[in-house]
């Protein structure tokens, strides 16, 4: 049993300083060392970048993720070159994961299933003053959001379907970012995924404050839509972008079905967060055991998060962020089984 924790980070002010705080930060942690220390091969393979081509896509798709690269390439004394690949989430690879994704009218629950080697261990709350609107989430890759919910109420989550086939451009955790910031609603956000080039193909799925709730498959090649409440690891429409091995991802989504739609937030965030009822996964060495699970409640503006199993979550109000309040929490602390823990714990072996 190891004990890992997020760290809580909150901030407001323009993209530029939200850069140069999380580089001041980063700073003093062991995650880019972590990230440093693997092979050179793999470097290789999964920070190959072309910089004229990440500069023009981030200013139309997001304008402030510019600034906010080059904050943190200040603080860390990087040139542009260095930030981009390591933090402008395009042509960067993602590493196989697992997850579960159950809505109802009013909430989105996502279990996030990976390795712990790849989590960052960090929860932020933003509100930009220069453009695009607040967000909170789990960072993935610094500046990208491994799920999220920002002040319109819309909440994404993603789940891994294939790496295969993968082509030029961004990853998961950057477009769910870039939804965030600058989405009003599901509708938005489906527009925007068709517009946005993929890396590999994932499944997004979106919740706003009207309750419905939409599934997007989206792959190097193509992007279909459909409605729905549930989202595992295999797409529904897009079955050629499939994995051979689906046997897991058709079990959850068989016990996410037999939850019914109408059912309480509470009763709904247990299926996936008690190791009992067999969504949860400890799986953690090969990279689909549960590392968080977040509730999302566009209407009250609210977020749950839990780290590990069997745990009774930590509650974020939105609201009173955005209203100036302090928020006390620090740290978002539980337990995995496994012997390893978080990036930002301590400094692993290359």
């Amino acid at each position: 049993m190891k004990h890992v924790y997020s760290d809580v980070i909150t901030f407001t002010g323009n993209h530029y300083d939200f850069g140069y705080m999380q580089g001041e930060l980063l700073k003093s942690s062991p995650i880019l060392a972590n990230r440093q220390n693997q092979s050179a091969s793999r470097r290789k393979h999964h920070f190959t970048i072309d910089e004229e081509k990440s500069v023009e896509l981030l200013t139309t798709l997001i304008p402030g993720m510019i600034d906010e690269l080059r904050g943190l390439a200040d603080a860390l004394q990087m040139n542009s070159t260095e930030a981009l690949r390591e933090f402008g989430g395009y042509y960067m690879e993602y590493t196989r994961s697992g997850c579960s994704i159950l809505t109802g009218s009013s909430y989105m629950i996502r279990n996030y299933d990976s390795h712990p080697a790849g989590y960052e261990g960090r929860y932020l709350l933003y509100q930009p003053t220069d453009a695009g609107y607040a967000t909170m989430g789990p960072s993935g890759q610094i500046t990208g959001r491994l799920d999220g919910m920002n002040e319109k109420g819309l909440a994404v989550g993603f789940n891994f379907i294939n790496r295969l086939g993968s082509a030029d451009g961004f990853i998961c955790a950057m477009i769910t970012r870039i939804l965030l910031e600058t989405c009003a609603n599901v509708e938005e956000a489906v527009t925007l995924i068709k517009e946005i080039p993929h890396r590999t193909s994932f499944s997004y799925v979106l919740l706003d404050s009207s309750g419905i709730s939409y599934v997007v498959e989206a792959s190097p090649r193509s992007v279909a839509v459909r409605k729905n409440h549930i989202s595992t690891n295999h797409f529904e429409m897009l079955t050629e972008e499939n994995r051979y091995h689906m046997a897991d991802s058709l079990r959850r989504q068989q016990l996410l079905g037999n939850q019914a739609r109408e059912a309480t937030v509470v009763n709904s965030y247990r299926l996936l967060n008690d190791t009992d009822k067999e969504v949860f996964s400890n799986k953690y060495g090969a990279a689909s055991g549960t590392l968080h699970t977040a509730v999302y409640l566009p209407e009250e503006r609210k977020a749950w998060f839990a780290i590990g199993g069997d745990r009774n979550p930590v509650i974020f109000d939105f609201n009173r962020f955005l209203q100036g309040e302090k928020i006390n929490i620090k740290q978002i602390k539980g337990t995995i089984e496994y012997e390893q823990g978080f990036l930002n714990q301590e400094i692993f072996g290359g």
